[in-house]
């Protein structure tokens, strides 16, 4: 079944990201989670993305979002924060929906502490991008977009 040409995506991000710009601003840089939501809604205009960004401190917020997100979205695009070397129940919402997700860390988390090393997320993303600052959610909203038209392409294939 062919996907409309505009594609909907949504943007979660996890706890403490709303303090960007001000939280450790020597891993993060001084770009705040306005300054790439905005960048992103530009981002998308030119990939033919219906973009929908919802940060929150707190799990079940972004469990009901995920949930919410089935049938309405296309892909999602996801830096869970902390959550990602912790939450079992986020890597099950984001399992149970099955919509294609990327996983996207501004640091390079293999390069901080072990415990940043593992995420629950990655098993049920379809990628992972990390380490290059506010550029990862740019390069996670291109590739989730990508993703989803190549998936189309063959889901429409000759024969079909």
């Amino acid at each position: 079944m062919p996907i409309a040409a505009s594609l909907r995506v949504l943007l979660l991000n996890g706890p403490n990201l709303s303090l960007l710009g001000r939280r450790e601003v020597d891993v993060y840089g001084t770009v705040t989670l306005a300054d790439i939501e905005r960048t992103l809604q530009l981002d998308a205009q030119d990939l033919d993305v219906e973009l929908s960004c919802l940060q929150s401190n707190h799990e079940g917020v972004l469990i009901d979002a995920i949930h919410d997100a089935f049938g309405r979205c296309d892909g999602l695009v996801i830096n869970p924060g902390g959550l990602t070397h912790t939450s079992v129940a986020l890597r099950d919402a984001i399992a149970g929906v099955g919509l294609p997700t990327v996983e996207v860390h501004m640091s390079n988390v293999y390069r901080r502490e072990s415990f940043r090393h593992h995420s629950f997320i990655a098993p049920v993303a379809v990628g992972q991008i990390s380490g290059f600052g506010a550029d990862s959610y740019r390069l996670g909203l291109r590739a989730i977009a990508l993703f989803l038209r190549r998936r189309a392409e063959q889901d429409e294939g000759p024969c079909r």
